[in-house]
């Protein structure tokens, strides 16, 4: 980027540790990461160009959806990275500084809230668990042992009747989802440290058939404690009602239990900060 003003995009805040280990990693556009050192901490940076991250530009790429899913894939790759190496605090998206200097400042005046959030997530992964209702799905299951409709009964009556036992199919299907939803997710904050519900995802935009009706995610230990969280999911997820299935993802970089801890930090560089 010899010429180009650049800023210094941050990925993740870890404690330090051999930068070779990096070696190969490739962050936002391509660029080698390495770490920033300061008082016991490290963020691993990248550079980019700041004409293409400064306000005007990111709000623009906000909206290009190929853009937006190519940054985020270098963004958990990043810190995927940082994670197999030592514990990891990732920071949002497009998260960026002025300069190394500015980075040095942020871990520096932030030492202590920072060092916390490490210690809590040291040893600790994220898992992510979903439960969808598929009502149609519900809907469509035969009912082979149904009584079949009275001799001389229409077909206008009999349609009345398929009607009928669509709607209740659905409204069972979503019953039975949000029951459950509820009890798996009481049970997994038993076994977890943490859990944090997140807003239901749109299956237009996922990709996922049906409704979600929970989004959930869940801070767990590694060791003995995952493995009975694990085998809570999977008992959970056996003998399901029609239409209603549940999904497991993870282990991740424990994204949800970062605290906001990149909140306050001193002049970043992003939407309507100055440049």
């Amino acid at each position: 980027m010899n010429g180009t003003r650049t800023a210094s995009y941050v990925y993740a805040v870890t404690r330090p540790f051999d930068e070779d280990r990096l070696t190969g990693a490739r962050g936002v556009g391509g660029a080698p990461v390495r770490l920033v050192v300061q008082d016991g901490l490290a963020a691993a940076v990248s550079a980019v160009p700041l004409d293409e991250f400064d306000e005007d530009a990111l709000a623009e790429r906000l909206e290009d959806r190929a853009w937006l899913e190519a940054t985020a894939r270098a963004h958990h790759a990043v810190v995927d990275a940082v994670a197999r190496s030592a514990v990891a605090m990732p920071l949002r998206l497009s998260t960026l500084y002025r300069d190394d200097d500015r980075v040095r400042a942020v871990l520096r005046g932030n030492r202590e809230r920072f060092g916390a959030v490490l210690t809590r997530l040291d040893g600790r992964v994220e898992w992510g668990v979903k439960v969808y209702a598929d009502p149609d799905r519900a809907a469509a299951r035969p009912t082979p042992d149904e009584p079949r409709a009275p001799a001389g009964v229409g077909a206008g009556r009999a349609y009345l009747n398929r009607r009928r036992e669509q709607r209740h199919g659905r409204e069972d299907a979503w019953r039975a989802a949000a029951e459950l939803a509820r009890r798996l997710d009481e049970r997994l904050r038993e076994l977890a440290e943490a859990g944090e519900r997140h807003r239901p995802q749109d299956g237009r935009l996922s990709g996922a058939s049906g409704e979600n009706v929970l989004n959930a995610a869940y801070l767990v230990a590694r060791g003995g404690d995952g493995e009975r969280f694990l085998r809570a999911v999977r008992e959970f997820g056996r003998d399901l009602a029609a239409g209603v299935r549940v999904e497991l993802s993870g282990p991740w970089a424990p994204y949800s239990f970062a605290g906001g801890a990149a909140a306050g930090a001193p002049d970043p560089v992003g939407p309507g900060e100055p440049a």
